[in-house]
């Protein structure tokens, strides 16, 4: 690190501290052991923030008054945003230790969250696609600073297009890319507006608001949904199709370093077997593998980066999050169990963990 950001760090611990809130924190690196975050509901349906040890153990299932989508890790800190999921007004600031609740941070009025989230590298800021509910069709994304103690709304950009829902950041740590979906929804509301005029596009945008690029898929009801960013700046976005179920649209896109924005090449069968929607993509950069899920065709995708050749395709009842660990990647489902996929061979192994089985959301961390 450099000394600057160690100095940052050191001054928004003390501030922690000093602000009395969270207790004594300590700042914490990677993990032989990975903790699994992510959103997940019961039987009867009461919405929870959990976390969970890959050996099974559970760290904390704190419960939440709203359905989360995506969590963000503080990149220094142990705690993470729980993003409430698309019209949400409330997320949820968890200790990841004992699962704590710390803040409920709420949208201002005419604003609602749209899953996903960003911490800033330095630990100071925070940033949240949304929606302005007051002129329909403006995506916005949200600006937060963490006081010492409190998250609190610093401001606002554009999001340079219409429903944005995903955002990371590239690999400079200071230019966001950004799925704008395309679909115009009003407030308290997940009914589509505008689906024979959506305008979805992927956005590259600094951090002060300012535009770099943007560019689109051919077809204009493929929604961008979600990404993945390989630490070569590689982007690869997973689409949900609005138009006719029968149609041949590419659902998978990337966008290499210096080419522009184009589908990725998938076979018909992979391609007809997703249903028309993907769920969560992650990249696993030593490896160099591209993976995704696909929840209404309950079938589990990996492919070398770059070559993209299928590596596997596997059945996986309402498979759901997704993300990567030293072996390969571990998927959260819907339905069944989770599992832990080892792609360190040329034969993938596949190992059922010892986790709750079945209704997890969409997207899962791993710190």
């Amino acid at each position: 690190m450099q000394r600057r950001t160690l100095l940052g760090l050191g001054a928004l611990a003390a501030g922690l501290a000093a602000a009395g809130a969270y207790g004594s924190w300590t700042l914490f690196g990677p993990s032989a052991r990975p903790l699994l975050l992510s959103a997940r509901d019961d039987t009867d349906g009461k919405h929870y923030a959990v976390g969970y040890h890959l050996d099974g153990r559970r760290a904390f299932a704190t419960r939440v008054n709203e359905r989360c989508h995506d969590v963000v890790p503080h990149p220094a800190l142990p705690l993470a945003l729980f993003v409430g999921r698309r019209p949400s007004t409330e997320s949820y600031l968890i200790d990841t230790r004992d699962g704590n609740l710390l803040q409920t941070l709420h949208t201002p009025a005419g604003r609602h969250f749209n899953g996903h989230a960003v911490f800033h590298k330095g630990g100071q800021w925070l940033y949240s696609t949304e929606n302005d509910t007051l002129e329909p069709g403006r995506g916005v994304i949200g600006v937060y600073r963490f006081d010492g103690s409190h998250l609190q709304r610093d401001g606002e950009h554009a999001s340079h297009g219409v429903g944005p829902h995903q955002l990371l950041w590239m690999p400079d740590g200071e230019t966001f890319v950004v799925a704008n979906g395309g679909i115009r929804t009003e407030a308290e509301s997940r009914i589509e507006m505008n689906l024979d005029a959506m305008e979805a596009s992927l956005v590259l945008m600094r951090r002060d608001g300012s535009l770099v690029s943007k560019e689109y898929l051919a077809d204009q009801q493929n929604s961008i949904r979600h990404l993945a960013v390989a630490n070569d700046g590689t982007i690869v976005s997973g689409q949900q199709y609005m138009g006719d179920i029968d149609d041949r649209v590419p659902l998978l896109a990337i966008k290499r370093p210096g080419q522009p924005y184009q589908p990725f090449p998938l076979d018909e069968l992979q391609r007809a077997a997703m249903n028309q929607y993907t769920a969560s993509v992650a990249i696993h950069n030593e490896l160099r593998l591209l993976a995704m899920t696909a929840p209404r065709g309950n079938r589990f995708y990996i492919w070398d980066l770059d070559s993209a050749a299928l590596r596997l395709d596997a059945p996986l009842p309402d498979c759901a999050g997704v993300g990567a660990v030293t072996e390969g990647f571990v998927v959260s489902s819907g339905q069944g169990r989770c599992r832990l996929y080892d792609c360190r061979a040329c034969r993938i192994a596949t190992q059922a963990l010892e986790l709750p089985s079945g209704l997890w959301d969409n997207h899962l961390r791993l710190t």
